[in-house]
Protein backbone atom coordinates (compact mmCIF):
# COMPACT_ATOMS: atom_id res chain seq x y z
CA UNK A 1 0.00 0.00 0.00
CA UNK A 2 1.19 3.39 -0.99
CA UNK A 3 0.17 6.53 1.88
CA UNK A 4 -0.38 9.38 -0.47
CA UNK A 5 -1.20 12.66 1.26
CA UNK A 6 -3.55 15.54 -0.63
CA UNK A 7 -3.90 19.15 -0.15
CA UNK A 8 -6.65 20.43 0.77
CA UNK A 9 -8.81 21.01 -1.83
CA UNK A 10 -8.28 17.55 -3.07
CA UNK A 11 -9.07 16.67 -0.21
CA UNK A 12 -11.94 18.04 0.05
CA UNK A 13 -13.14 16.63 -3.40
CA UNK A 14 -12.42 13.04 -2.59
CA UNK A 15 -14.31 13.33 0.18
CA UNK A 16 -11.50 12.29 2.86
CA UNK A 17 -10.15 13.79 6.06
CA UNK A 18 -6.57 13.22 5.89
CA UNK A 19 -4.28 10.32 3.97
CA UNK A 20 -4.93 8.19 1.51
CA UNK A 21 -3.42 4.55 0.79
CA UNK A 22 -3.60 2.83 -2.82
CA UNK A 23 -2.88 -0.35 -4.14
CA UNK A 24 -0.62 -0.52 -7.20
CA UNK A 25 -0.19 -3.44 -9.17
CA UNK A 26 3.15 -4.06 -10.61
CA UNK A 27 5.90 -1.97 -10.24
CA UNK A 28 4.90 1.41 -8.03
CA UNK A 29 6.04 4.01 -10.16
CA UNK A 30 4.84 8.22 -10.30
CA UNK A 31 2.24 7.36 -12.64
CA UNK A 32 1.45 4.16 -11.31
CA UNK A 33 0.80 5.79 -8.48
CA UNK A 34 -1.70 8.88 -9.88
CA UNK A 35 -3.11 5.91 -12.41
CA UNK A 36 -4.25 4.09 -8.72
CA UNK A 37 -5.04 7.12 -7.01
CA UNK A 38 -7.19 8.14 -9.73
CA UNK A 39 -8.93 4.95 -9.97
CA UNK A 40 -9.69 5.19 -6.69
CA UNK A 41 -10.97 8.25 -6.32
CA UNK A 42 -12.37 8.91 -9.75
CA UNK A 43 -13.65 12.21 -8.82
CA UNK A 44 -10.10 13.34 -9.24
CA UNK A 45 -9.37 12.65 -13.03
CA UNK A 46 -8.39 15.76 -14.33
CA UNK A 47 -7.74 17.72 -11.36
CA UNK A 48 -3.90 16.27 -10.92
CA UNK A 49 -3.27 15.25 -14.39
CA UNK A 50 -4.10 16.71 -17.91
CA UNK A 51 -7.05 14.31 -18.94
CA UNK A 52 -5.60 13.80 -22.85
CA UNK A 53 -1.55 14.70 -21.96
CA UNK A 54 -1.94 13.06 -18.55
CA UNK A 55 0.63 15.84 -17.44
CA UNK A 56 1.00 17.43 -14.47
CA UNK A 57 -1.49 20.28 -13.72
CA UNK A 58 1.14 23.31 -13.40
CA UNK A 59 -0.02 24.15 -9.59
CA UNK A 60 0.92 20.70 -7.87
CA UNK A 61 3.86 19.60 -7.21
CA UNK A 62 4.86 15.59 -6.19
CA UNK A 63 7.06 15.17 -3.26
CA UNK A 64 9.27 11.69 -2.48
CA UNK A 65 11.38 11.64 0.38
CA UNK A 66 11.65 15.01 0.53
CA UNK A 67 12.87 15.41 -2.55
CA UNK A 68 10.71 17.24 -5.37
CA UNK A 69 9.99 14.49 -8.69
CA UNK A 70 7.14 17.20 -10.07
CA UNK A 71 9.43 16.62 -13.78
CA UNK A 72 10.41 13.04 -13.30
CA UNK A 73 9.48 10.42 -15.90
CA UNK A 74 6.34 9.00 -15.38
CA UNK A 75 8.03 5.46 -15.49
CA UNK A 76 10.35 6.26 -12.44
CA UNK A 77 10.56 3.88 -9.85
CA UNK A 78 9.28 4.70 -6.42
CA UNK A 79 12.23 4.28 -3.71
CA UNK A 80 11.51 1.50 -1.02
CA UNK A 81 10.50 4.30 1.57
CA UNK A 82 7.49 4.67 -0.49
CA UNK A 83 6.73 1.08 -1.15
CA UNK A 84 6.82 0.15 1.67
CA UNK A 85 4.53 2.57 3.42
CA UNK A 86 7.55 4.45 5.34
CA UNK A 87 6.99 7.82 4.07
CA UNK A 88 4.22 9.02 2.02
CA UNK A 89 3.90 9.99 -1.59
CA UNK A 90 3.14 13.60 -1.08
CA UNK A 91 0.74 16.29 -3.66
CA UNK A 92 1.20 19.42 -2.97
CA UNK A 93 -0.53 22.40 -4.01
CA UNK A 94 2.17 25.59 -5.29
CA UNK A 95 1.57 28.49 -4.28
CA UNK A 96 2.09 31.47 -6.98
CA UNK A 97 2.19 35.33 -5.80
CA UNK A 98 4.02 38.25 -6.98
Amino acid sequence: MIRVELPQHLRTLARVSGEVTVEVNGQATLGSVLDALEQAYPMLRGTIRDHGTLQRRAFLRFFVCAEDWSHEAPGKPLPDEITSGKEPFLIVGAIAGG
